[in-house]
């Protein structure tokens, strides 16, 4: 049996077409961008044409456009730059107050809980792992400076209801952030579509590099940068620009975005004939989040509990039969805790420890999933078997 990835929500492998385009600039476009000659120069042209790129994806202006070392850098920058300016207006104000959610990756979570002197509101969701917008709004205070909610969830793939929640938001004068490092490829990122204030994204999710990423900053946000020691980016974040993989981030994220309609449907019929094999072969196994066709749910997602079996023991053995699948957030790779997202959904902990996701991706095939499941199929019964 062939190995095969069903992993894409942790990260997907870098396409063709976008290595070709980065490998120039680590050979002969190799200058430092902040340089005058020509072949630094080269590579400023590079990194501002994939601006451009990145700005007609998200429907935004250029100079809106920050590049960072990916998602974590910017959802960090974004919660710490807005809560630093708004201090920085209102002195006389001893603390500010954010709002966000149970589900938000840790990104969002540890950065807001680690922040001194400022209230955190952190709006429950219901068992499918959406929130209530009219929560948001009873949360909301006189002094609360931002929301921050995702587009979509990394682990349960629930869509959150983003454009509502950013017009509460802009009722009340308050600066709307989200994490939307699911959503591109599969749903729109544009900030006017999404009305947000800024947005976060990591191209190694949408066949991007590792270690690059983006902040959408809307122009005229109140807002202090904290990367000092250069005046790359405009002065905004100091750091010599990592040329190869902004290149190869601004025409991956083009293609995802031209490509979307198909590898939305694409992804919707792969998940929903993995999730009726399981059903047909496996018994005891009950799906987490949205309904797999609802428009609730991002179309490459399934997380599923088997119920008796652990998730970490049932990837361990899916792996020795060469299909990779993961717990959760593959940020949280050996945590002993159970899903933060899972709990916050009502399961137990028994049931968040019993859970496993798959998500598809370009390279998987109907043929792939047979595999998969046969897999799937002989891990649980030898767990099974083994604990009767």
């Amino acid at each position: 049996m062939n190995d095969i990835y069903l992993d894409h929500a942790a990260t997907t492998p870098v396409d063709p077409v976008v290595l070709q385009a980065m490998i120039p600039f680590f050979t002969e476009k190799f200058g430092n961008p902040s340089s005058i000659y020509r072949i630094g120069q080269d590579g400023r042209a590079a990194i501002e044409s994939a601006r451009l790129q990145v700005a007609r994806a998200l429907g935004s202006q250029p100079g809106e456009v920050l590049f960072t070392s990916g998602a974590t850098e910017s959802n960090n920058l974004a919660i710490a730059g807005v809560l630093v300016a708004a201090r920085s207006s209102y002195p006389s104000a001893n603390r500010t107050h954010i709002i966000t959610t149970s589900v938000e990756h840790h990104a969002v979570l540890h950065p807001v809980e680690a922040l001194q002197d400022v209230d955190i509101s952190i709006v429950p969701v219901d068992s499918l792992g959406q929130v209530d917008p009219d929560a948001i709004r009873v949360a909301i205070r006189p002094e609360t400076v931002l929301i921050s909610v995702m587009v979509a969830n990394n682990e349960v793939g629930t869509i959150q209801p983003v454009r509502e929640i950013a017009d509460i938001a802009k009722e009340h004068g308050i600066l709307m952030h989200t994490d939307a490092v699911q959503a591109a490829g599969y749903l729109s990122v544009d900030v006017d579509d999404l009305g947000v204030d800024l947005l976060s994204l990591s191209a190694h999710k949408f066949y991007g590099p590792k270690g690059v990423g983006i902040l959408y900053l809307r122009k005229g946000t109140a807002f202090t940068f904290q990367q000092l020691g250069g005046g790359q980016e405009g002065g905004r974040r100091g750091g010599t620009e990592n040329v190869p993989s902004i290149v190869g981030m601004g025409l991956a994220l083009e293609i995802a975005v031209r490509d979307r309609a198909v590898r939305h449907s694409e992804s919707r019929d792969l998940i929903s004939a993995l999730w009726s094999q399981i059903q047909e072969r496996i018994d005891g196994v009950t799906l987490n989040g949205p309904p797999i066709k609802s428009q609730n749910r991002l179309p490459n997602n399934l997380n599923i509990r088997v119920a008796g079996v652990q998730g970490e023991t049932l990837l361990l053995g899916l792996d020795m039969l060469g299909v990779a699948a993961s717990a959760g957030s593959a940020c949280t790779t050996g945590n002993t805790q159970p899903s933060h997202v899972l709990t916050a959904m009502g399961l137990s902990v028994e049931d968040a420890r019993s859970s496993v996701r798959f998500s598809t991706g370009r390279t998987n095939r109907f043929s792939d999933l047979t595999e998969a499941v046969d897999a799937l199929d002989e891990t649980v019964s030898r767990v099974r078997q083994f604990a009767s």
